[in-house]
């Protein structure tokens, strides 16, 4: 039986281990490959195997049983792993993930893997990369993005890797080697952090939680658990805690955290900052925290007229660029260097994105809204909006959403398939609304109908948003998939309006 608590380094003797990976998606290969090239003995486990990651299997000598995975199959037990490393994917009311738990298993997920190996390649000063943890219900992806450019404007090899899309593992073993690894984490990934029991557990330099809302109740099992598995991302942090002083759960989670000593705390929001916060005053962002004299002064970051003159400068957006220049900030980046990254700075796609304009109405695509957190956040940068809304919701209740912003919009179109709660909720709390809904069951109609619906409404001035507050997978692939055939779908009605508009009449 291996020692585990002695597997803290690359360079520990990791040869003979038995892991049973589950599931082969990218962050399922990235683990296997990892355990391979260290000489461990290696199982994945998948319902079902993606064709390139198992034709490549074979090649790292690693063995693969793809089935059910409703109960234990015969070739997981007979392995009898000694740890077993789960993606993300996996909720704790797996039965493999029970049944790992209930045999005294270690269970890790992919992040406390790559945090054991993360000597793998270290700076000229011996240290491996400095890690910065990013979580939240909304704005996680942004915040990473932001907080990497921000750090490789300041001259330090940086890279944003975990829920964002490069699994750790591949840093880690990147030969180039890193200053700083910024890590978006889910709440899944953090609910499997959260389980580490060896000596050297994750401690990171900077983290914050940017905002909870319910989101993820169906797999964590409710809300308490949820704020619980967020809540892990400070733990052990060395540097700076960052928190959403609008968001009185995340600064309970800094209050709560077991912390490095000498770790401080550092507030952001759209507020006057006090003297350890970053915030806005007169319109201009300025940080408190990181100077010397910050209990009378303040260095100015940007301003928000430059950042509504790049489409940056939704009250969320502005959030989540005090957080990410905090984070940079710990790690040494100028108000400068913070400077220069919003003036190259875009936003990903699906993302309160303009997709096309006509007659004064402008559309936007906001299809990565996959939560009410997020949905209540562009209703308020696009007030009066047509609000177009729906689809999976994952077990949370828009209620609260309708009763907060419905009653403002000019109009609202459900889609989805759980159309029947959404227009009850505008029935009890919004009865005012003009409600139409999309009942197509092809996906290949369910856009066409949504923007000949909204044109029907929209008036000069007006916005057509498309912030769903639920995912996307009873309809479409992916949240992408939703937006770009959103995008179409408008295009494609502003280009017949002005063909109408430029062919003769009789």
């Amino acid at each position: 039986m291996t020692d585990l608590s002695s597997l803290t380094s690359w360079h520990a003797d990791w040869k003979g281990l038995r892991v049973v990976v589950l599931g082969l998606s990218v962050t399922g290969f990235s683990v296997a490959d990892t355990l391979s090239e260290l000489g461990a003995e290696v199982l994945v486990a998948t319902e079902r195997a993606d064709a390139e990651y198992g034709r490549l299997l074979p090649v790292l000598g690693v063995g693969l049983y793809e089935g059910p995975l409703d109960t234990i199959p015969t070739e997981v037990s007979a392995f009898a792993p000694e740890v077993v490393i789960a993606s993300p994917g996996f909720p704790p009311h797996h039965p493999v993930i029970r049944w790992t738990r209930e045999q005294g298993i270690a269970l890790w997920g992919d992040v406390e893997l790559a945090w054991r190996v993360r000597d793998k390649v270290v700076r000229a000063d011996g240290r491996p990369a400095d890690w910065v943890l990013i979580t939240g219900t909304n704005g996680k992806t942004t915040t990473t993005r932001l907080t990497a450019e921000m750090l490789v404007t300041a001259g330090l090899r940086a890279a944003p890797v975990g829920n964002i899309g490069t699994p750790v593992l591949d840093a880690v073993r990147d030969p180039g080697g890193f200053d700083a690894l910024v890590v978006e984490l889910s709440s899944h990934q953090l609910w499997y952090l959260n389980l580490q029991t060896g000596p050297d557990a994750l401690s990171p330099h900077a983290a914050v939680c940017l905002n909870l809302a319910d989101d993820h109740l169906e797999w964590h099992g409710g809300a308490d658990a949820y704020r619980d598995a967020k809540a892990g991302v400070y733990a052990r942090t060395r540097v700076a805690c960052v928190y959403n002083k609008a968001d009185v759960a995340t600064r309970e989670m800094v209050e709560d955290a077991e912390v490095v000593e000498g770790a401080r705390a550092i507030g952001f929001d759209l507020g006057v900052p006090g003297p350890s916060d970053l915030g806005v005053v007169d319109g201009i962002l300025v940080d408190r925290a990181f100077l010397e004299e910050r209990a009378t002064s303040a260095l100015e970051l940007t301003t928000v007229a430059d950042l509504a003159a790049r489409g940056l400068a939704a009250p969320h957006m502005v959030a989540n660029i005090l957080a990410a220049s905090a984070l940079a900030r710990s790690l040494g980046a100028t108000p400068a260097h913070i400077f220069d990254t919003l003036e190259r700075f875009r936003l990903d796609p699906h993302r309160i994105q303009v997709v096309g304009a006509h007659a004064g109405v402008t559309w936007v695509d906001d299809s990565k809204a996959t939560n009410p957190h997020a949905a209540a956040s562009s209703l308020a940068a696009y007030p009066g909006a047509v609000w177009v809304v729906g689809g999976l919701l994952k077990g949370v209740d828009l209620s609260d959403l309708v009763r907060a912003r419905g009653a403002g919009v000019r109009a609202v179109i459900v889609i989805g398939t759980e159309r029947t709660d959404i227009v009850s909720a505008f029935a009890r709390h919004a009865p005012a609304v003009p409600l139409f809904e999309v009942d197509h069951a092809e996906t290949e109609d369910v856009m066409a109908q949504v923007v000949e619906l909204a044109a029907g409404v929209a008036r000069d001035g007006d916005t057509v948003l498309l912030a769903p507050a639920a995912a996307s997978f009873d309809q479409f692939a992916s949240y992408s998939d939703r937006g770009d055939r959103f995008a179409d779908a408008v295009r494609a009605w502003i280009a017949g309006q002005d063909d109408g508009a430029a062919r003769p009449t009789d």
